[in-house]
């Protein structure tokens, strides 16, 4: 066979192949519909009655601002990763919001141990923050993956732990503004537990769906 009669058989069967979206506007996009959701839950349990006296305390406002921050960095971050062309130190984006997190957690912990006594080391129980942020985390986070599904061939385990930190950060956000944890070391318990349960089932739940499709891209 020529050359040439070679090269149009092999370019006979080729079909054109859809140009990904750009990185940040798939972040921008899943940030949308994790926005709707969430703002949807908000609006069907009401504002705490005490938002407004609670978000003049600095510490309540910086773990606020740092869970939506970590949300929207690790969302961007799962987005770059899941391109072979960027950096692996995109996986560091959601860091320095984490950090402001855990620090005013810790600030807040001083000031409720000031406020309430040793009453602040008395831990209660929330399971409807766990049963809220796994319910609307689950599904967000299936979302983010199908939308970087093709990044199965790439970086999987990154994308699949920022896809799941972005959707339980977020949904801790939402949490905060309608359900009653007045006691920072309660929301490090239940907040922060429920998160790191969604990151590690996003993870686990996740694998599968995207090793067969690094199957199906690489057959």
């Amino acid at each position: 066979m020529r050359t040439e009669d070679f090269i149009g058989q092999l370019a006979g069967g080729l079909r054109p192949v859809r140009r990904m979206a750009p990185p940040g506007r798939q972040a921008a996009l899943w940030l949308g519909l994790a926005a709707g959701a969430v703002g949807l839950a908000v609006l069907a349990h009401g504002l705490r009655h005490d938002l407004q006296e609670r978000m003049l305390m600095p510490q309540e406002v910086a773990q606020w601002v740092a869970s939506v921050l970590a949300g929207g960095g690790s969302a961007l971050a799962a987005a770059m990763l899941a391109r072979p062309d960027r950096s692996w130190r995109w996986a560091l984006l959601p860091v320095p919001a984490l950090l402001v997190w855990f620090v005013s957690l810790g600030w807040g912990c001083l000031a409720d141990l000031a406020r309430l006594g040793p009453m602040e080391g008395q831990l209660g129980t929330s399971w409807g923050c766990l049963r809220f942020i796994l319910a609307m985390g689950l599904p967000l986070a299936a979302a983010q993956f199908w939308l970087l599904r093709h990044a199965g061939p790439v970086r999987p385990g990154p994308v699949l732990l920022l896809g799941g930190l972005a959707s339980a950060a977020l949904c801790s956000a939402g949490l905060s503004l309608f359900h009653h944890l007045d006691a920072a070391v309660m929301i490090l318990l239940w907040h922060g537990g429920a998160m790191a349960l969604l990151v590690v089932a996003g993870w686990l739940l996740g694998r599968p769906f995207l090793a067969s499709r690094a199957g199906r891209d690489q057959a």
